[in-house]
């Protein structure tokens, strides 16, 4: 499923940078650009440009909340006789000079980086216009003491076209949520002007008011397909040209290895991708958005849902039964009163529940595997109090050992086999205490998992076999019902 209003929220509420942040980059750069017209910085300004994520607004929140990155260049006029560096250098001396900037700078290879603590770093890129007589942009390399060329409107023309063949800014929506991604997962290796010039090529004139476009998440897919249908073609690294400018090869900095790991690991996501907006189960379609984006992915609408699973199920009973239409209490009350039939099949699952990370078997090769539960007093005790079936009405305080059998009642063999546990709560109770869980679980000793009863209503619990050699799950059984009164 898309999920459109989903995906709109998560992007205004986590993945782009705040108003408030981007008004205060605005508010920066007038006193940057006073600040080098009134120093004593010998070239001649010839105009300024925002550029990287912020001109293309793909700029996006930090994951880990500290500064993002903005970059600003300076056009200049040339001077005779100075090297590339001396153009940082004298930058860098320039803010040196200056109260406000002075402990606030430091030199790189391409630029003067001022650095507001806790908020933002801005870029501040020298570039000489038509150097010896000729017409071109060159930035300064302080490393190597060279002028390199550069195209800077240019490239930034190029992706408000590209934008504008996306229709409603969809390709800079996914380009920000494939920058979340990169950097909420750090499974990859890729610049932000790489990614973003990837993805830039796999859209053209064509694909202007197409149904691949529809919609966010559906541009989603689409732009991630295409980029992994090309990474698959290209088993070693290919070259990634600035359109306007085929001697920038963007690619230069990826190493083979990097390139490699990036490779498979979208090819792992463009699956995952799919997965999710194929699903047609609204909860489960949620849990493998999930899986893609992590937790801050729809966070407000699962815990509504965990939360509100009493209310929910009880207004249904209200509803459906006559002799429930004046009924007052809880779901469990109303399991005790007038059974488990009440629950339907959707009630296992959850959209907080984590979507397996492992992939499956073939359906016919999938072991039979069901939960057993041991009542006791104290974890860890030996001493069983009974054996508990699905729905037992149970007492908080009170511990049960969950172990996963065969169909003939044997453990899973804890050299070949690691059972993965989804311990997954629902209702008030468990909400309160920030405790809905839906995560996998490690076993305990020889593939069991022990658990507290805590809060009142109707949990689920799940085994996941999974072979140790392959690393697939060979075997899922159903949702272990505990209700707890």
């Amino acid at each position: 499923m898309k999920h459109v209003d989903l995906f709109n929220d998560f992007l205004k509420d986590t993945v782009n940078l705040n108003s408030t942040r981007v008004k205060n980059l605005d508010d920066s750069l007038n006193p940057i650009k006073d600040a080098v017209r009134g120093s004593d910085w010998k070239p001649h300004l010839h105009g300024w440009l925002e550029q990287g994520s912020w001109a293309h607004k793909t700029i996006i929140k930090p994951v880990d909340q500290g500064e993002f990155d903005a970059d600003l260049i300076v056009f200049v006029k040339p001077i005779d006789g100075w090297d590339a560096a001396n153009y940082i250098n004298t930058l860098l001396d320039a803010f040196k000079a200056n109260s406000t900037y002075k402990d606030m700078v430091k030199a790189w290879s391409h630029c003067v980086t001022i650095t507001y603590a806790n908020d933002k770093k801005i870029d501040v890129a020298p570039c000489l216009v038509d150097r010896g007589g000729f017409t071109r942009f060159e930035v300064c390399n302080r490393d190597t003491n060279q002028f390199e060329r550069s195209e800077p409107e240019k490239y930034t023309a190029w992706l408000v076209e590209k934008n504008s063949f996306s229709g409603s800014n969809s390709f800079r929506k996914v380009t920000r949520l494939i920058k979340y991604l990169r950097d909420i997962k750090t499974r990859f290796t890729c610049s932000s002007v790489l990614l973003t010039t990837i993805l830039g090529y796999r859209i053209t004139s064509a694909d202007k008011d197409t149904a691949a476009f529809a919609d966010t998440p559906t541009a989603l897919k689409t732009i991630f397909g295409r980029m992994d249908d090309w990474l698959q073609v290209n088993l070693t690294k290919p070259a990634v040209a600035n359109p306007f400018l085929q001697s920038e090869n963007f690619a230069d900095a990826w190493t083979d290895d990097q390139y490699s790991n990036f490779r498979d690991k979208i090819h792992t996501y463009r699956e995952w991708i799919d997965d999710a907006y194929d699903e047609q189960d609204r909860s489960e379609s949620i849990a493998k958005w999930r899986r893609v984006f992590g937790e801050d992915f729809a966070s407000g609408a699962v815990l509504d849902e965990g939360k509100s699973v009493s209310k929910a199920l009880v207004a249904d009973v209200r509803r459906q039964l006559v002799e429930a239409s004046q009924f007052a209490g809880d779901l469990v009350d109303a399991i005790k009163r007038f059974g488990a039939s009440i629950l339907p099949a959707t009630f296992n699952k959850k959209s907080y529940m984590e979507a397996p990370k492992w992939k499956r078997v073939a359906a016919n090769q999938m072991m039979s595997v069901t939960v057993k539960a041991d009542l006791h007093r104290s974890k860890y005790g030996t001493q069983i109090v009974n054996a508990v079936n699905s729905l037992d009405p149970l007492q908080p305080g009170y511990y049960l050992h969950f172990r996963a059998v065969t169909n003939t009642g044997m453990p899973f063999d804890s050299s070949l086999y690691t059972v993965q546990w989804r311990i997954t709560n629902t209702d008030e109770a468990a909400a309160a205490a920030g405790a809905l869980r839906g995560k996998f679980e490690k076993p305990e000793i020889d593939n069991r998992r022990w658990e507290e009863l805590k809060y009142r209503g109707v949990h689920l619990v799940e085994a996941f076999v999974i072979n140790k050699r392959t690393d697939r799950i060979v075997g899922q059984s159903d949702a272990f019902r505990v209700m707890i009164e």
